[in-house]
């Protein structure tokens, strides 16, 4: 009897990605495509309804946090593995992914049989990343290059990074706020601890700062 295949559920916001995705793991005969979501409420509920070995995750998702849906994974289907696949090659994405609780962490640059390879990696319950993130999170964890004190993503809290992010790209605290389902009050006390952390004096200044870190993060060399 053949062995059963691997469930995977894609979770990500761009249609082409996931069906570029789908159409990639498809080839593997050992593979199945049980679900795909674009959002993090249509992820857990697929989940639900379709449970998967592994759940492939974007970090930016429509209306929330890909960290957040990792962390409700983590908590509500504790037998699937999660790999994030993300645009950011930032070590501190990949450092807080696997914290929330990934098993894997591969960007969107690299070959498609990276990204086969991780899957395959996860199945037999080992950690997945590049050989270079693995050796920088390991000199982290020995201490030997202890991380920068600035910068946001050294500082800012998960939830504040998101915020940050959409501050960014233009978003406006109404918007942010209906986007992560919470108050204007919460998004504007978010903004307020995002100054003190940064040293940052107005709302004008931090607008400012978000938009040059989105538009370093989107060139791959985030320095804020």
């Amino acid at each position: 009897m053949a062995a059963p295949r691997a469930r995977i559920f894609i979770v990500d916001d761009h249609p082409l990605v996931r069906e570029w995705l789908a159409s990639l793991l498809r080839q593997q005969s050992d593979f199945e495509i049980c679900g795909q979501a674009e959002d993090a409420a249509g992820a857990l509920a697929g989940m639900a309804a379709s449970p998967p070995n592994v759940a492939i995750v974007d970090l930016s998702l429509k209306g929330g946090s890909g960290l957040d849906l990792i962390k409700d994974m983590r908590t509500r289907h504790p037998n699937t593995a999660v790999i994030v696949l993300s645009m950011y090659e930032e070590i501190y994405y990949a450092e807080r992914s696997l914290r929330a609780g990934a098993m894997g962490y591969i960007t969107k640059r690299e070959s498609t049989g990276r990204i086969v390879e991780a899957i395959r990696q996860v199945l037999a319950g080992r950690v997945y990343a590049s050989a270079d993130l693995l050796a920088r999170l390991a000199e982290r964890m020995v201490g030997r290059t202890p991380p920068p004190q600035k910068g946001a993503m050294a500082i800012l809290s998960d939830r504040e990074i998101e915020v940050f992010q959409r501050l960014g790209q233009g978003h406006t605290t109404r918007r942010i706020a209906t986007d992560l389902s919470v108050s204007i009050k919460t998004v504007q006390a978010y903004c307020a601890r995002m100054k003190d952390k940064l040293s940052i004096a107005s709302g004008t200044e931090l607008m400012r700062e978000a938009v040059r870190w989105v538009e370093n993060e989107r060139r791959g060399d985030s320095e804020l």
